[in-house]
């Protein structure tokens, strides 16, 4: 009796917090009404822990109220019922009530029938819930893992005003749409995996090992390109104070229990002990951690699958010798002593992130994901979470991966979305995104365009004339190209020398031997050509195109060559000239200040005076 008293409390725990505690957040995603006009409002729904919601994306469709198994508990083929949409028309989204059975049940039997989605309204007054997935059993395991369509739960009021306008011949049309459901802040997300070690846990255990070497790739190329960032958690539990010194929960905890986990197999007399699952958890933590002291952080995940491959409990063959090349030293420390009657600061800390901050509730459903704060609802599989995660970008900066084909549809390649396009230069102002199209006019080679993006986009500033010739006129014959765009930082067209018109749509040639701008010297006999002209000269004449003149080409050699003699000799007289000019000049200075040196010891000179004779002076 004790034993199942305490597996009683430790599986109590794993799914709830206490009370004063415990913060479930509802994710939601937006429900649009579209017609009848009378109906037309945005109204909540919540988001089932089951299928693929369309993170990041929305979905029209027409709303179909079965009148036959409305509840859809029974399979609709029973009844003749397809909701499988024509060609052309909208997806068909089918409303049904609660109750009778799972969930899960009813959505899978609307899906089988051809629904590409499912309502379900609530049989009472209440907020809004969370439709999980029963508790695995043989019967349930065989559909919840194939459920591929979204579903979501609806408020009691609003599912009746459904119900009545369906009934009453109105055609309802809404849009579901989860663009929105998780935030989109910046360049890179953030997302967290909530798990367990343990194996034995059925199909949902099973489901968390498939995705976690699935997913294994595309994590480690999303992290390493600094796109995500990426932490994992492990929930553990407490064992109450009453059972602390039990044999039972000994072997379920560590710490004196204060991190304990339930029993892998449910049976306290075999197999591994969830004091095992415990310790398994704080291992994969500590790799995780010393991973991320040597900026490693995506060396979890082959920790992680390794595990899984090598080491699984419900093989018999767990062990801890898997280190994944880290240094195994750092990894003891950081797991510390298990039998220590005191805190271990890392599972003290997953305990602490446990508890919902912020936008986020309390993690109490096993496994979640986490993207940018958001609990993700939905089946935990490659692509699906991969459209979870491209959702949390900020348009425009997400990663190649998430713009493939298998994850959204490239709106620019229809009609380019509706946004402006140059089709002979090649530019477009789509931009595709994970949430749509973005209609932006864009930069090229380092030009920037400017307008709406739906209609106009104008190459502005300098080097403009690059791309598409700035938007002018331009033109190519006979080699010789002419284009209009001035590319002096204005935005103006304005057609070259030897061209009239707009300078935008058209230039044409100018004839200047017909206008007489040009070759109208007697002599000149002028020919139009494309952009320009040919003016010759008759006999053995010479045109000069400056001076609009004809010359002969003798004549002129001959004057060339005089001119040239006569400038060169008398440039050589007149350097000689100057030279000898400055010769005598500095001559004529020299011989002057010797001379008037030695005059200057026998006698005075002009301006000088005279200085008295003491050698002959005899006076006492």
């Amino acid at each position: 009796m004790k034993l199942r008293v305490c597996l009683f409390v430790l599986i109590g725990l794993v799914v709830a917090l206490p009370v004063s505690m415990a913060r479930f957040v509802v994710e939601k995603n937006s429900l649009s009404i579209t017609s009848p006009e009378k109906m037309k409002g945005t109204y909540d729904s919540a988001i089932g822990n089951f299928g693929i919601p369309q993170y990041g994306g929305s979905m029209a469709g027409n709303v179909v109220y079965p009148k036959d198994n409305n509840n859809g508990c029974k399979e609709f083929n029973h009844f003749s019922i397809s909701f499988k949409s024509t060609p052309g028309a909208l997806p068909t989204i089918v409303l049904l009530h609660r109750g009778s059975c799972f969930f899960a049940l009813k959505v899978w039997n609307a899906q089988k029938a051809g629904a590409s989605a499912v309502l379900v309204a609530d049989d009472i007054d209440e907020p809004l819930i969370t439709m999980d997935t029963p508790e695995e059993d043989g019967s349930s395991a065989q559909y919840i893992q194939n459920i591929t369509i979204p579903s979501a739960l609806i408020g009691k009021s609003f599912g009746e005003k459904l119900k009545d306008a369906i009934s009453g011949g109105d055609m309802v049309n809404v849009n579901l749409d989860w663009r929105e459901a998780v935030p989109h802040p910046d360049e890179r997300v953030e997302y967290e995996l909530w798990s367990n070690s343990n194996d034995e846990c059925g199909v949902k255990c099973n489901m968390l090992m498939e995705f976690v070497k699935d997913f294994k790739g595309a994590a480690q190329i999303l992290e390493k390109g600094g796109y995500t960032q990426f932490t994992p958690h492990y929930i553990t539990w407490y064992c109450p104070q009453a059972f602390t010194l039990s044999k039972q929960c000994k072997s379920q905890c560590i710490n004196h229990g204060r991190y304990c986990a339930p029993d892998p197999e449910q049976d306290f007399s075999t197999g591994y002990d969830g004091k095992d699952v415990v310790i398994e958890n704080l291992r994969q933590l500590c790799v995780f951690k010393v991973a991320n002291e040597t900026a490693t952080p995506w060396v979890w995940w082959d920790y992680v699958t390794d595990f899984q491959i090598r080491c699984p409990m419900k093989e018999k063959k767990y062990n801890k010798e898997l280190s994944a090349g880290l240094d195994i030293k750092k990894i003891e420390k950081c797991i510390g002593d298990p039998d220590a009657d005191s805190e271990n600061l890392v599972l003290k800390q997953e305990q602490d992130a446990q508890i919902g901050k912020g936008s986020r509730g309390d993690v109490t459903i096993l496994p979640t994901l986490v993207v940018n704060n958001r609990q993700y609802r939905g089946k935990l599989e490659k692509s699906a979470i991969l459209k979870a995660i491209c959702a949390g970008f900020e348009e425009t900066t997400e990663p190649a991966v998430c713009l493939s084909g298998d994850l959204q549809t490239n709106e620019c390649l229809t009609s380019n979305g509706g946004c402006w396009r140059d089709n002979a230069a090649n530019i477009t102002a789509c931009k595709d995104t994970f949430r749509g199209r973005v209609c932006e006019c864009p930069m090229v080679d380092g030009v920037q365009f400017k307008g709406d993006g739906y209609t106009t986009c104008e190459a502005s500033g300098p080097g403009r004339c690059k791309i598409n010739n700035g938007g002018c006129w331009h033109d190519a014959r006979n080699g010789h190209a002419f284009s209009a765009c001035s590319d002096d930082g204005g935005v103006r067209c304005q057609c070259p020398t030897g061209f009239s018109g707009d300078g935008v749509k058209n230039c044409e040639d100018i004839d200047e031997c017909k206008e007489k701008k040009a070759c109208q010297c007697p002599e000149c006999s002028c020919k139009n050509t494309w952009g320009s002209y040919d003016c010759t000269c008759s006999g053995d004449l010479l045109y000069i195109k400056d001076h609009d003149a004809c010359i002969s080409k003798t004549a002129s050699q001959g004057k060339s060559a005089w001119a040239a003699f006569w400038v060169i000799l008398i440039g050589l007289v007149m350097a000689a000239g100057g030279a000898f000019l400055v010769y005598k000049y500095r001559i004529r200075q020299y011989m002057d200040s010797e001379i008037r040196a030695i005059m200057a010891q026998y006698m005075p000179l002009d301006g000088q005076v005279e200085v008295p004779n003491h050698v002959n002076d005899q006076r006492a």
